[in-house]
């Protein structure tokens, strides 16, 4: 008999981890083994329907396994419609996260040979093999079968769930099992342990599964990352939820960074870094940053709010520990990004923005919010109608993601005013186009960044004259913030195609406000227009507004040089620590600066690539911001070419 495991990934060459596990697993039992031949089917989830349901009715098989996530639903039931319109007598078994304890939304009572797995996958995914070859001839009875549902004669069926399994070593490693021998992978999902300690109600990870971690022996773990690396992998992501809780994932790191120096690969890991370890979390970091691996640090806070924390049983990162790794990162000069998610049962669009402003005020390299997505069987799915959730479905062709935009602290109207405002942190603080004149304002005590920011987004909603506010204009109105790369699309625009217009729009928004009548922000918007960095490697351009204090002495390549009045030279060296800058030679008179902005790792613009691409490099670079940051460096007259 054959069976057939699908994958439809996010990401195009992925390999299959999860339909390695079962195929694995289930071929332990040897009834299984001798009955069934595995084939898994692994593309992009945004593969066209018709070119995968050929594929999969022309491969003729008697069960098909779907493994259904959020991002692939709408074309996995598409897939499935088709697929069972096609193959009558076939026997389906959907599992994962979006299905589990969801039958009735998936299953038709007529559709009586389709299960939805409501667990693990290993265990029950075994049973219905063997349910289907040792009785596939009299009629099988899932009821053998443990935690799924199903419908006989008009009802629903479902089963027991067996234990969580404790010792994940019983399932057996589909890379020593050569089930990927032979695929073309270019990144990697990797598993060292199952299980959360933490009971975040929004998040499927700990809270739904309500178990300690479980881990893989180590041999085992390191065996499998050293088969990826020497099967040319480019990236990975170790999906472990609290990557440096153990003290064994030092030893594991080093082995990936050991694994990469010996075979060249992988290239680039990402990590979901552990709460309140700083100082592993740290070591961890700066050996995948010193190993090429590792660009910046994650730092995952979710929110600020004590009562927003409470409400989703979150114990969040003490601050004194946030501050400490946020140092830490900035002496080793490791890039690093803190993860909020808006909005959170208990949050109010004032605790969102005074968070916000609160991780400005204390040198947050960049800050980026996820939509909160409604995530099924979770605690907070089924508290949603007593936390007065509200959903948006994204008009999505894939995906079926649900962004909660009301909550009963929320309202629709404030959830879109907290949208408008983070689109003001990217443009404003992430891409540093008001940098130093909104820690200007808010150190002289004029004005906090919370109020900077929150009047910058005020003016966005009324210039929609302007394209980079009709881009924001149209991401809120149409829930654009899911798309990841709406984001880099934000830097794509503010960094590079429209910076002229970026330079006039924060020009006109301080000018409306005052604040450039003041000398000492006059100088710091002057400083910020020669110093927002590129996000590509390409030639630096003069501002399109007057600089009336600096002097811009020449123009290279990649590098300006301007003459600093010596009080935009004091101000600069309040802010950067630039050698042979500190403030007593700084007051002395003009000095002369390079500012150098060809950065490290960056690309030149690719003319060719789609928006959607080149905002996904934008992206990446964001939370890279160090890589792209200009440098700062006093020069002696005799060292400007041409200049007196």
């Amino acid at each position: 008999m054959k069976v057939v495991l699908l994958e439809l990934s996010a990401y195009p060459n992925t390999l299959p981890l999860a339909s390695g596990y079962l195929q694995a697993y289930a071929q332990q039992d040897e009834r299984v083994a001798e009955n069934w031949d595995f084939t898994i089917h692994a593309v992009a989830a945004n593969t066209p329907t018709q070119e995968i349901v050929a594929a999969l009715a022309g491969m003729e098989a008697d069960a098909y396994g779907l493994s259904c996530y959020l991002w692939n639903m709408r074309r996995m039931k598409e897939v499935l419609d088709e697929l069972v319109r096609l193959r009558p007598g076939a026997h389906f078994i959907l599992g994962g996260p979006q299905v589990m304890n969801h039958a009735t939304e998936y299953v038709p009572r007529e559709w009586e040979h389709v299960l939805v797995c409501n667990s693990e996958g290993e265990q029950p995914f075994t049973a219905f093999l063997r349910e289907l070859s040792d009785h596939g001839g009299d009629g099988p009875d899932f009821r053998r079968v443990p935690g799924v549902s199903f419908w006989s004669g008009g009802e629903l069926v479902t089963t027991d769930k067996p234990p969580r399994i404790k010792d994940l070593d019983e399932i057996p490693s589909p890379f020593a099992a050569g089930i990927f021998d032979g695929g073309e992978y270019t990144f990697a999902v990797v598993e060292t342990n199952r299980g959360c300690p933490f009971r975040c109600s929004y998040c499927y990870w700990g809270a739904a599964t309500n178990d300690k971690v479980h881990r893989w022996e180590l041999d085992r773990v390191k065996a499998d990352l050293t088969w990826i690396s020497e099967h040319g992998i480019e990236s990975i992501f170790l999906a472990d939820a609290n990557w440096g809780a153990l003290p064994r994932d030092v030893e594991l790191t080093r082995h990936i960074v050991e694994c990469k120096e010996r075979n060249g690969y992988p290239l680039m890991v990402a990590i979901q870094a552990a709460k309140n370890r700083p100082d592993r979390v740290t070591e961890i970091t700066e050996i995948l940053v010193e190993g090429g691996m590792l660009t910046s640090q994650p730092v995952s806070l979710q929110t600020t709010s004590p009562q927003a924390l409470e409400m989703v049983q979150r114990s969040n990162i003490k601050e004194s520990t946030y501050v400490e790794l946020q140092l830490k990162l900035k002496d080793k000069q490791i890039s690093s990004y803190t993860e909020l998610i808006w909005p959170l049962p208990g949050e109010t669009l004032q605790s969102f923005r005074e968070g916000i402003g609160k991780l400005c005020a204390t040198g947050a390299d960049a800050i980026v919010a996820y939509p909160q997505l409604l995530l099924r069987n979770t605690p907070m799915y089924e508290r949603r109608e007593e936390l007065g959730v509200v959903t948006v479905r994204v008009d999505d062709p894939v995906a079926e993601a649900d962004v909660v935009v009301g909550t009963n602290w929320v309202t629709r109207e404030e959830f879109q005013e907290g949208v408008w405002f983070y689109y003001a942190v990217i443009s404003l603080y992430n891409a540093r186009s008001a940098f130093y004149v909104a820690r200007e304002l808010h150190r002289s005590g004029a004005c906090s960044y919370t109020e900077f920011l929150t009047r910058a987004a005020d003016y966005y909603k009324r210039r929609t004259d302007t394209e980079i506010c009709r881009f924001f204009a149209d991401s809120v109105a149409t829930l654009g913030n899911y798309d990841i790369n709406n984001i880099g699309k934000v830097l794509h625009y503010v960094l590079h195609s429209h910076r002229g217009e970026m330079d006039r729009l924060l020009e006109g928004f301080l000018d409306e406000q005052g604040w450039l009548a003041d000398p000492r922000v006059r100088l710091a918007f002057e400083l910020d227009l020669l110093a927002r960095p590129y996000v590509y490697r390409e030639a630096v351009a003069e501002p399109v507004v007057e600089l009336r204090h600096l002097r811009l002495l020449s123009r290279e390549r990649f590098r300006l040089t301007a003459e600093l009045p010596a009080e935009a030279a004091e101000l600069l060296a309040s802010y950067e620590n630039v050698a042979g800058l500190d403030g007593a030679e700084a007051g002395i008179g003009p000095v002369r600066m390079r500012i150098d902005h060809l950065g490290r790792r960056k690309m030149p613009y690719p003319k060719q690539r789609s928006i959607d691409h080149n905002a996904a490099y934008c992206q990446a670079m964001m939370n890279r911001l160090k890589d792209i940051l200009p440098s700062w460096t006093p020069v002696v007259p005799d060292a400007v070419a041409g200049v007196p």
